[in-house]
Parts: C-alpha cells; structure tokens; sequence
C-alpha cells in the first residue's frame, strides 16, 4: 500500500456477518458453529481445549501421541501452579515423523508410556491423541489397557484430534476422560458440607484463595478440578455434595456427569470481581441451608470487602469513562469482566468469547451496554476493525490478543493463561483494578497514535505499515 493510497475499512467476511452483532441493533446473532474457513480465526482446536483442561492435573503424567510440533503446546507455557508434584511441568511427546506416519505409531507409543511409567511413577496417565493419529488410525485404547495391566496404573486415552472439532469438542473429551477416574476412590470422612470446585486452574494461586474462603466459612473443598489437581482427589470427588463449576465451558459436561450419575447438584458461579465472588459464597451457603454457614460468608464478604473498597474507589476515579474491549474464551468469563470493569466506571464497548452458546450469548447481550459490539469466533482483522472503531483504551483477551493490541496502540491486560497474578477472588479484584489502571494510564500511549487510521495503513493485513 502507497503512502497516499486512502485507508480501506476492513470489512466482515460475509460468511461470517451474523456472528457479529450489535446490541440495538435488532439483527438476528448465530453461534456455536464451526468456523468460517478463510477467518483464520482465534479459535483453537479440539486437542487445545483437551489439554487446557487435563493438564493441571499435577501428579498424573501427560504424553501427547503425534509430532512433536503438537507437544510445544504445553501447559508450563500456560501456567497452573501446583501446591505439590510438578510433573505437569513436564511436556513429553511419542514426536511421530515419517517412518509411524506410515507404518503406525502403536509400538512407540506402549513403549514410551512403559518407560515413563517406570521413571516418574505418576498417579495415573493421560495419552492425548493428534490430528495424526486419528488420520492413521493407531489403536490407542488397546495401547492404553495393555500397558494398565502391565504396570497397574491407569492409562487413559484422550480422543482429541485436533481436526475433530473445536476447543469446547477438546473440552468435552477431557471430561469423559477424567470421569473415568470419578468413582474410584474412598470418600468416607468427607463433610457433609463439601464442594468440588470445578473450572478453576489456579493460574496465580487463586483455587487457593477460593478453597480458603470455603474453608473459612465451614465448607470442605473435596477436590479443584483440575487446578492443582490430584488423581486421588478425583477418584474421590464423587463424594461432594455440590460442584461449583466455574469455566462452564470447560466443566460442565463433567458436573453432568456427576450428576446423573451421582446425584450430585451444579450451581454456576464465578470468582472474579465482589459481586460475584460474595454470590459464589451465598450460593453454597443456601444450597446447604445451615444458617450459621450463611452468617459466616456474610461476615467474611463484609470483613473482604471493606478491606479492599477504599483503593477500588480510588482506581474508578482514574478510570471513570475509558472505554475496554475483551475477547476470551469462555462466556463466564466474559460476564465478570463486563460487571468487574462496569465496577472500575469503564465501559466494555466490544465483547467476545471462542466458545459461548446461544444462553450464553443472551446473557452477555443483556448486561452489556447499547451499542455494544458482541462476536463469536472472531478474527484478527475483525477484532482490529472494531478496537478501532471503538476507539478503545483497553484490550483484555489472552496471548493471540496481545499483539493486535500492542500493533494498534491500544493498552493490553493479560486475562488467560499466561499471567502471574491472581485476579479472581477480592484480593483479585485490587490486583485486575492495578493492572488495568497502570495499562490503561501509561504515558507511553501517547507516542502510539492509535486511532491514526492513515498511519496505521489497515488494509487487509493488521498494521502492515511499510518499511522507510
């Protein structure tokens, strides 16, 4: 593009033109669908989701059965601390090339669990399988039982190409795949006032935090499933009387599980921000109808929130009227970031999310703002054209977000995986506050004209400006 060739607007793929909706706007919104090919979209795969969610699982070894390419994307580079073993830090690999491509990766896939196996002693195995092995066909459940009766340890295959589905496809093999441990276990001794607390994965410590809450106000937490997650703890889980499931996305299809077969109850919650954190505690007080367990919750919100509210208030001051875009990956998540910085007087004027549903989608419409753009499985391109048209002060999405902000201009906070700080819980809420208003406020945006369409050259290509 030539220095005096106009900007051209990038435009919605058409294909694509009813995942994008404004709110007022009276258009019909469509989600949940594959995506649009030609997005090259922000989505990720079915084998993505299943490791997002097993991986946490600290004292279980993880061996992906494909290329090696496929294993780069390890949990260690995600996050998810553990209070004990560390063997989730490790990332290993069958790394299948040509000669299994051809004649099968069976043999190397037994003998890479038997070694690994005998060195590491895990609880149990996870064995994920790649776009690869599902093209060639390898038998990787009678690998897996062959290699359980040799060493007595649970190998337990994930059905995960990536080419199978989406990220929520990966999420639901993770669940079918950890229930096979679920009903394992002893639960004798477990309270009676007991939870399992589902779609948390301690990112920055904060499934600590939340478990202290809980046990705060008198109720046991069984089993995180899965951040700082134990086999033994998921053998066992079965014995809660409730789950809180969190990440909907990710955990829903396992609290299912649990209670069709179980008889275990679900309740929704989320731990980001006060409004929902206070809520969460409420929710499992009521649920178990102990009176005292109520008094207890509503004294530690009160004691938590006065505590912190002084420096919130001081942060809304600054940040009364900026305006924020956010792009994650599950809907829940979107919800407390709306209300979370509604709390700090910003204004959320784009939201999205890879995985939300049509419920869930509907609830995001109805708590955001007139003129809010909602997307589903959205784009670079996409996402840029509306950061811009929004002249938006904040991006929150997760590390594929970070560049578009930063090319744009545009301050950015780290919302998924990759971060080092709890944001959830009402510690949390101070520490997103200080996050957002230090990006947010920064002078250094002022040297970065992000709403200088020209400079920016937009043409089909993010910030594709021309060498001097």
């Amino acid at each position: 593009m030539k220095a005096d060739e106009p900007t051209k607007v990038i435009q919605v793929l058409d294909d694509r033109a009813a995942q994008v909706w404004t709110k007022g706007s009276g258009e019909a919104f469509v989600c949940d669908r594959k995506s649009t090919a030609g997005s090259v979209t922000q989505r990720a795969c079915a084998f993505c989701g299943s490791r997002v969610v097993l991986y946490p699982i600290a004292d279980a070894l993880h061996i992906v059965h494909g290329p090696i390419g496929c294993a780069v994307y390890n949990w260690d580079i995600r996050g998810s601390l553990s209070s004990g073993s560390q063997l989730h830090r490790n990332s290993f690999s069958t790394d299948l090339a040509e000669k299994e491509v051809i004649f099968g990766g069976e043999k190397k896939l037994e003998a890479s669990l038997l070694e690994l196996i005998e060195y590491y002693k895990p609880k149990a195995a996870f064995v994920y399988s790649t776009c690869i092995v599902g093209l060639i066909g390898d038998d990787v459940q009678a690998i897996c039982r062959k290699v359980s009766k040799k060493t007595n340890i649970d190998c337990i295959p994930v059905d995960s190409p990536g080419f199978k589905g989406t990220k929520k496809t990966g999420y639901q093999a993770a669940c079918e795949a950890a229930y096979k441990l679920v009903g394992t276990g002893d639960t004798s001794g477990i309270s009676k006032y007991s939870i399992n607390l589902m779609g948390e994965f301690n990112i920055g410590g904060e499934a600590w935090m939340i478990r202290e809450y809980y046990e705060r106000i008198g109720i046991e937490v069984v089993a995180t499933i899965t951040g700082d997650g134990r086999v033994d703890d998921l053998r066992r889980c079965h014995g809660a009387a409730l789950n809180l499931v969190q990440c909907s996305g990710s955990m829903t299809h396992l609290a299912q599980l649990l209670e069709e077969e179980h008889g275990i109850p679900l309740k929704r919650v989320s731990f980001f921000g006060f409004e929902d954190t206070a809520q969460a505690l409420y929710t499992a007080a009521e649920h178990f109808g102990d009176p005292e367990l109520m008094c207890k919750a509503e004294e530690l919100v009160r004691d938590e929130i006065a505590k912190y509210t002084p420096k919130i208030k001081a942060y809304r001051k600054e940040l009364k009227g900026k305006k924020a875009a956010l792009y994650v990956g599950g809907a829940f998540k979107a919800f407390s970031l709306v209300l979370a910085l509604r709390a700090l007087g910003m204004k959320t004027v784009l939201a999205g999310t890879q995985t939300g549903n049509a419920e869930d989608y509907k609830q995001l419409q109805d708590i955001c703002d007139p003129g809010t753009v909602i997307v589903d499985d959205s784009n670079p391109l996409e996402l840029a054209k509306f950061v811009l048209e929004k002249e938006v002060d904040l991006f929150i999405g997760g590390v594929k977000e970070r560049p578009i902000a930063f090319k744009l201009g545009v301050a950015f906070c780290d919302h998924n995986h990759e971060r080092k700080i709890p944001l959830a819980g009402f510690e949390g809420m101070l520490h997103f506050a200080d996050e957002v208003a230090k990006s947010v406020l920064s002078p250094i945006w002022k040297f970065a004209p992000r709403h200088e369409l020209r400079a920016l050259k937009i043409n089909t290509q993010i910030a594709d400006t021309e060498s001097p």
